[in-house]
């Protein structure tokens, strides 16, 4: 990934996915776990949806405990062994929260901060946690380059949208995270996820996430043309949709059609909050002029 991608990532998670999603590399960029650290294990157990999955769960969280120092070993523990009699479920639910609050603030690792507010979500069973956890591991899942953690990232998110959609099988946002989820995933049948998506684009062609999906659905496999199609569309029902925008000057750079690029990404310009970030995208339209 370049450092100008980078900056556009940014900025669209900053204006479309929200404060969270912009501040995660400042969270655990620096400290991410890795599959090469321990051996891969099969499953244990604790992997939920993909079973074939060759990185287990139990894995990452040994790899994970090896990254802190002593005494945030013993607070770990600590945690951990909290529960005590009465209502164990209720108390697991707590538990989770507050293990997934220690490894996003504390240990600063994101799988096991999105694992345990999964397993939270699991636990409370509502559509709100559901989705919101599986979008975490699929926000994530997009950048992710190691294909054992994309496995593992996968196999969590399709489990937490599946179980979304048994209580409300006609969410639309679920039915294209869950198609997302098989495109990004590398998961064995990409296709299956792109007719989910295309099922609800047809349903309702106002959609603007089963577009924008179908959009970097059709970059990954190289058809600009029909890319540059449905961000069109997304920019007409749009206008603001800075993802949209960026998109269509990234499928115009690709063409080599700089004329086009530079019209689009002059077009985010007002759109972009952070001073730092509307610098880079000046300085790429000064690059696509010259």
């Amino acid at each position: 990934m370049t450092k100008f991608q980078g900056t556009v990532i940014g900025v669209v998670a900053a204006l479309t996915l929200g404060l969270y999603a912009l501040t995660q590399d400042h969270l655990f960029g620096s400290k991410k776990t890795t599959s090469t650290t321990v051996s891969h294990s099969a499953d244990d157990g604790h992997n939920h949806g993909d079973e074939s999955a060759s990185l287990s769960t139990d894995t990452i969280l040994l790899q994970a405990r090896a990254t802190l120092s002593p005494p945030q070993r013993d607070r770990l523990t600590f945690l951990e062994n909290s529960i005590t009699r009465g209502d164990v479920a209720d108390q697991k639910v707590h538990l989770y929260h507050r293990l997934a609050a220690f490894w996003r603030d504390t240990g600063r690792l994101f799988e096991p901060f999105a694992w345990y507010t999964g397993e939270a979500a699991r636990l409370e069973n509502s559509e709100k946690s559901l989705t919101f956890a599986a979008h975490l591991f699929l926000n994530n899942l997009r950048t992710e380059e190691d294909p054992a953690l994309k496995n593992w990232k996968a196999s969590q998110a399709k489990d937490l949208f599946e179980r979304s959609l048994k209580l409300d099988p006609a969410n639309d946002s679920s039915q294209v995270g869950l198609g997302a989820t098989y495109l990004y995933g590398g998961m064995a049948s990409p296709m299956e996820g792109i007719l989910k998506i295309r099922g609800v684009a047809e349903r309702d062609s106002t959609n603007i996430y089963a577009q924008l999906t179908l959009g970097e659905a059709s970059m990954i496999s190289g058809q600009l043309d029909k890319a540059a199609e449905r961000y069109r569309k997304v920019v007409r029902l749009d206008p603001s949709n800075v993802q949209a925008l960026f998109a269509l000057a990234d499928v115009y750079e690709r063409m080599g059609n700089k004329k086009e690029a530079v019209a689009w990404y002059q077009k985010t310009l007002p759109l972009i909050p952070i001073p730092g970030y509307r610098k880079e995208v000046e300085n790429r339209i000064e690059q696509l002029k010259r």
